[in-house]
């Protein structure tokens, strides 16, 4: 392509209504993309590997050379430097280029910049090297990314929805068979409201990857005695309750969730077919004590939250989003009401923790997409 020519593409951030810490477990969730989106540009420059990168909303420059990839310690280059490393590990060319980034998502409040920014990258990236990839490959490119250059071992969810989002469409992923299908969103007289609890415990990344080894301990041990188990996907309640003597109360109850949760999402699904938010809502709030009870991944601020929204009767339900420790509760909540209902929580969140409560409306959206 011309050298000069700039192209660029948006991803959006997700909300995951249902389904938390299930992708990773092969399992089911149910993930939307959303309006608030990042917007990647790039064009190629004269050098054969070298190039730069930019992140427009902090001001910060960083330079590269395609032949020597390497992380760089808690750099936010590295989500693009990975992608790049596994472009060129899958046998696809790439020369020096300039990029640069910008976007709408709080960061660090559970509606997944990273992938994001992973997919606006190889939506633009793909475009401008003549790439020819499809949305599969690059779900599993940005995964890899992620997991060997950021260092966290991320399902296929975030990479999933911010690729495949369609308006007003939640999808149904079911991440052992990587199959999925558009499910209708109609709230009737209910809004989606995201609040942020400007939050991010420093547990969030290294319990997110202590979760997984966990669950895959207990797949191991049921394993023994059913060799076709290869994820807590296989596993029922009763196959996890004839292995209980072989497992810590510990991985017993991250077990026991999951199966669970798995479980709830595909109720979730029917609720919206009937158009039943009273139970829809429900489910929410079981979920959000799975995750703290069970999963113990949740936090004070978030636990304050979601109770606190329990005996509202404009609320059919809420919960914790997220890898958890921090980030954002999800609530559904009467249209009519919204006003109050953000004044009071913000009023108690406040004297209760002397922090501000940013809030969200979110909506789903289209995904990735080149504008240019």
């Amino acid at each position: 392509m011309n050298k000069t020519e700039i192209v660029t593409a948006f991803a959006p951030g997700r909300i995951n209504l249902i389904g938390e810490h299930t992708d990773y477990n092969n399992g089911f969730v149910l993930p939307a993309a959303i309006k608030q989106k990042i917007t990647f540009s790039v064009t190629p420059n004269t050098s054969e590997s070298l190039g730069t990168i930019t992140a427009l909303d902090l001001g910060e420059t960083i330079s590269f050379d395609l032949n020597h990839l390497t992380p760089i310690p808690h750099s936010w280059s590295n989500y693009v430097l990975g992608l790049c490393h596994e472009i060129i590990k899958s046998g696809s060319k790439l020369t020096g280029f300039d990029c640069s980034f910008g976007g709408n998502i709080p960061i660090g409040a559970g509606l997944s910049s990273s992938a994001a920014l992973l997919c606006s990258a190889a939506t633009a990236l793909d475009k401008c090297f003549n790439l020819n990839k499809s949305k599969e490959e690059w779900m599993y490119l940005t995964q890899k990314a992620e997991h060997h250059f950021v260092g966290t071992n991320c399902g296929l969810m975030d990479m999933f929805a911010s690729l495949h989002g369609k308006e007003n469409h939640l999808m149904l992923f079911d991440c052992q068979h990587i199959t999925f299908q558009y499910v209708p969103f109609d709230l009737k007289n209910f809004h989606l409201i995201l609040l942020n609890t400007q939050v991010s415990h420093q547990l969030a990344s290294s319990e997110y990857n202590t979760r997984r080894k966990e669950c895959e301990e207990v797949v191991s041990v049921i394993r023994n005695n059913d060799a076709v188990v290869s994820s807590l996907r296989d596993v029922s309640m009763d196959m996890l309750n004839e292995n209980r003597k072989s497992l810590s109360d510990t991985i017993f109850k991250r077990a026991k969730y999951v199966i669970e949760e798995n479980a709830r999402v595909l109720e979730a699904v029917h609720n919206l077919e009937k158009g039943d938010i009273k139970s829809l809502g429900e489910l929410l709030y079981e979920t959000h004590y799975g995750l703290k009870n069970d999963y113990e991944v949740s936090c004070q601020e978030l636990d304050f939250l979601v109770s606190f929204t329990e005996n509202m009767p404009e609320v059919a339900g809420a919960r914790m989003m997220g890898g958890g420790f921090g980030g954002c509760t999800l609530n559904l909540v009467e249209k009519d009401a919204s006003t109050a209902f953000l004044s009071k929580m913000k009023e108690a969140y406040f004297n209760a923790f002397g922090i501000e409560l940013p809030h969200y409306f979110v909506e789903p959206s289209d995904g990735a997409t080149l504008l240019s």
